[in-house]
Parts: C-alpha cells; structure tokens; sequence
C-alpha cells in the first residue's frame, strides 16, 4: 500500500489497476443507469482512495496533491463519474476540514471521511446564486447553543450519499462576504431533505442534487473556522478542487484522444490526421497544467491562478478532443452508448463545473492586472 512518502506513480500504478478490475468494465453501465456500484464504493474505501492527500494521523492514507491528480486521471479514464464522486469528497469536503477545523472536528468528522466510511459534499451553489459566491441568500441565526439554517442549494455533487456535507450560508446578505460562515452538516440532520436528482447530459453515476435546509439545527461544534470566514474557505477548498477537476477532465481527455487514435489510419484523409495531432498537441498542453498546478500546491506556493489555467485548459481539451472523436467515427459515433458520444457528454460538462470557463477567465485576468478595491467573489 503506498504510504506518506510513496512517490505519485506508485498511485498512479494502483489507480490503474484499479480503473481495469472494478471501473472500465461498468463505465457504460454507470451512464445509463445514473448510478455508482455500491462494490465500486466499497473498492475505493478498501483500496484507501477515500483518504487520499490526507495525513495518517486523522486515518488518511497520505499521498500529496500529485498523486491525488494521478489517481483522478486514471479513475476518470474509466468513468468520470467515479473520479469526480472521489474529487469532490477529496478537495472540497475533506480538505476544507483537514485544514479549517480543529481538533474534536477532524475526529467526529474528518476520520470517517478518511476511512470512506462517509462521502463528503460541498454546497456553495444556490438557485439565484452560481458564479457570484458572495451573494449567497441561504440564511443562518445563532439560536440556544446551536446555529438553524434556512434556504436551497443546487447542483450539490455526492448530496444523497453524503455523510458529510460543508455548506454555507449567510446571516445577513447585506453584510456581503463578511456575513458567509461555513458549517459541517452530518446526514440524518433534521430539516435537511433532498428535493429533486437532477437528470444529466454527462457525469451520469456523479449524484447532483438540489438540497432544501428547512431551520435545519445544528450544534455550536458544527461552525468549520470562525464566523465570517465561510467564503475565504470556500474559495480555498475550489481552487483545490479545480486541480482536482482539471485531472478529471485530464483522464478524459485522454481516453477520448486513444478512441479517436485508434479511429485513425496513416492514409486516412488529411482532416483527420490534423484533428489527431491537434489532438495530441491539446492532451500534452493540459498534462503539463495540471502537472503544474499539482506541484505548486505541493510546494507551498501560490497555485489559485495555475489551478484555473489547468482547469480551462483541461477542459477545453476535452471537449475538443472527443468532439473529433465523434467527427472521425463518423454516424457511429452519435450512437447512443458508444464510448465516443459517452465521452463527448461527460467532456462537454468540465467547462462548467467547479467554475465556468468564463469564470476562469475573469480569475486569470484579475490576476494579470494590477489590484482594484473592488470585491471578489470568485
């Protein structure tokens, strides 16, 4: 088992090998039945992904940002769905904790997440409130010794599975970022309910969900960081999970270029030798991104904008490379269950998650010019 001071490639090895066993052989199965197998689960808590990039002394099974993004590529070369379930409870449920919550809270939370005996949740995203972060309207009060939480959050990913789930919510929308508090909702909360499971173009087997908090109660204990700091960490946890993101689009990417090289032939007409060495040139392009965007996260240093490169480019390689997947398989690949159009349908959802392209490309620009008073939300 690799251990704290394995090297990425010894999880990348394992990552592989589990991708062939448990995930290549149901991907098909997952699209269409918009559902992760309970032995897929169960395999990735065995096999210790679940405490990937967290330290042993809180269960985890060590591991840095590297081998994290190694092991999300080769799981979402199989099934995206499955690379991003383990994304999302890593980078933006996990980490959140591991690096804001005290003590008692990494032992009531954080070691059953570490163990995948729970699935982490994030829930930022509401209705009326997407890319602009700080105009949150889900509404919290202190109340006796606890804290009640009220109002809707949308496209929350793990929701109906989750053991833990990391919201956040205002107390006064006036107040703007300084009124955003995050807390650690455990399931079974009263007044938490799932409303609807939203039906998906790509990443089916990925629950995404619309979770109603109706005076959902929650303990003193339950508040992750100060009151106020809600957003500070939440912007955090997603620049950690753009990494994340952008290797699962990575791993696409990359069975979409092998399906369409293996579509092409040396005397095949021109278009279709551009589109595969276009193709190769947008793969290697994203790798080194997201290979940088890891090692500065590694390292200690700044990472926010390499993150949000890694994730628009990656993104955009994807999409682009399985679009020409299906160009070059011809009628074939508009088939319904071939592995071309399956991964067209899950490319074509990583410009949106974890931050739109747009998004991204307003973060990269604040970054390349010179600093405003302005707030930013993002």
């Amino acid at each position: 088992m690799p251990d704290d001071a394995a090297p990425s490639s010894e999880w990348r090895e394992r990552a592989h090998a589990f991708a062939a066993r448990y995930v290549l052989a149901e991907a098909e199965r997952i699209d269409r039945e918009d559902r992760l197998p309970d032995a897929v689960l169960r395999a990735l808590a065995s096999e210790r992904f679940f405490g990937l990039g967290l330290p042993a002394e809180w269960d985890g099974a060590g591991g840095d940002c590297r081998s994290t993004v190694a092991v999300l590529e080769e799981l979402a070369y199989g099934s995206a769905a499955v690379a991003v379930t383990l994304a999302v409870h890593l980078s933006v449920c996990a980490r959140p904790i591991l690096e804001h919550g005290n003590d008692l809270q990494r032992e009531r939370f954080l070691r059953p997440l570490a163990r995948g005996e729970r699935i982490g949740a994030f829930a930022l995203t509401e209705p009326g409130a997407g890319s602009d972060s700080a105009g949150l309207t889900t509404r919290y009060r202190r109340e006796g010794d606890g804290f009640v939480l009220r109002g809707a959050k949308m496209f929350i990913s793990n929701a109906v599975s989750a053991g833990e789930v990391l919201v956040f919510a205002t107390r006064d929308p006036a107040l703007g970022h300084r009124g955003i508090s995050g807390f650690v909702l455990p399931s079974g909360t009263a007044g938490v309910s799932v409303a609807q499971r939203l039906d998906k173009l790509g990443l089916r087997g990925s629950e995404t969900t619309e979770l109603v908090l109706d005076d959902a109660r929650l303990p003193t204990d339950s508040l992750l960081g100060e009151e106020g700091s809600g957003l500070r960490i939440a912007l955090g946890a997603l620049a950690g999970g753009r990494v994340g993101i952008a290797a699962c689009a990575l791993g696409v990417a990359q069975a979409a270029f092998d399906t369409l090289r293996d579509s092409v032939r040396l005397d095949d007409a021109d278009w279709k030798r551009h589109r595969l060495a276009q193709a190769f040139a947008d793969l290697a392009s994203a790798r080194a991104l997201v290979a940088d965007a890891a090692e500065r996260q590694d390292t200690g240093r700044p990472f926010s904008r390499e993150a949000s490169v890694a994730k628009l480019v990656a993104s955009r390689a994807a999409v682009s490379i399985a679009s020409s997947g299906v160009d070059v398989a011809g009628e074939a690949g508009t088939r319904a269950g071939s592995a071309a159009e399956r991964l067209y349908r899950d490319a074509r959802v990583f410009p949106i998650v974890e931050g739109t392209t747009e998004i991204q490309e307003l973060i990269l620009a604040r970054s390349l010019l010179p600093p405003s008073d302005e707030p930013k939300p993002f």
